[in-house]
Formats: structure tokens, C-alpha cells, sequence
């Protein structure tokens, strides 16, 4: 019987650039996802997903600014301060966070699938 090669969920450290918000993630990286809604378009988003119980905000709840349109299911977070996007919790998934892979240190994306999903096809 041959054994399956899962990929270990792995500690990763998150901030927006001034650094009020710290966050961190648990994540394999199994893919990346971009999207093409009219918010994720304008923020050049890519992102991987990670279910809430694998994210942690460890500083700044005060400094995080909430954006939401449409349907409001989305919650789209901001620093107050800097204006990075850090993290969102997905419409599609809402147990689940979009995590700004740009906003995480030391993690090596060479080689991690890309997705494209269907934003603006969303009703």
C-alpha cells in the first residue's frame, strides 16, 4: 500500500506594512488563488485559504478597517493606518479566510498552483 504525500500545515507570520496588524496562518499552500471581482481586480489579489480555525490575529483589531459590498457575505479588512489588505473572509467559504500571500514572511511561492476563480460571475 503506498502512502499519501500530504504536505505538513506549516506556521506562517502575516502583517500589513506598518505592522498594527500581526496575524498568523496555518497552511500547506496547496494553491493560490486570484479573482476576478471588482474589489479583488483593484487590489491585485492573490491569495491562499486558510479555514478560521488556521488563522490567528494576534495584534490590531482596532486597527482594522471592514469593507463590504454586494451581498455583504464578504468581509474585506484593512489597516486604518497604511490602508494594506491583509486578509478577507470569503464569500463562498465564510468559515474561511483569503489571506494576502504578500503580507506573509518567509514563504517561497515558486511552484505553488495558481487558480483563477469567478468573481464577477458571483450573483
Amino acid at each position: 500500500v503506498k502512502k499519501m504525500n500530504i504536505k505538513e500545515k506549516k506556521k506562517f507570520s502575516g502583517s500589513c506594512h506598518c505592522g498594527s496588524i500581526k496575524f498568523e496562518i496555518r497552511s500547506e499552500f496547496q494553491e493560490l488563488t486570484t479573482c476576478d471581482c471588482s474589489i479583488c481586480v483593484r487590489k491585485n489579489a492573490l491569495m491562499v485559504k486558510v479555514h478560521e480555525d488556521d488563522f490567528s490575529l494576534l495584534q490590531g483589531k482596532q486597527s482594522l478597517s471592514l469593507y463590504q459590498f454586494n451581498t455583504n457575505a464578504a468581509k474585506h479588512y484593512f489597516c486604518s493606518n497604511c490602508g494594506i489588505y491583509p486578509f478577507h473572509i470569503k464569500r463562498s467559504a465564510l468559515d474561511s479566510y483569503g489571506i494576502n500571500v504578500f503580507c506573509l514572511e518567509s514563504v517561497d511561492l515558486e511552484g505553488i498552483p495558481i487558480r483563477a476563480t469567478d468573481g464577477i460571475g458571483m450573483s
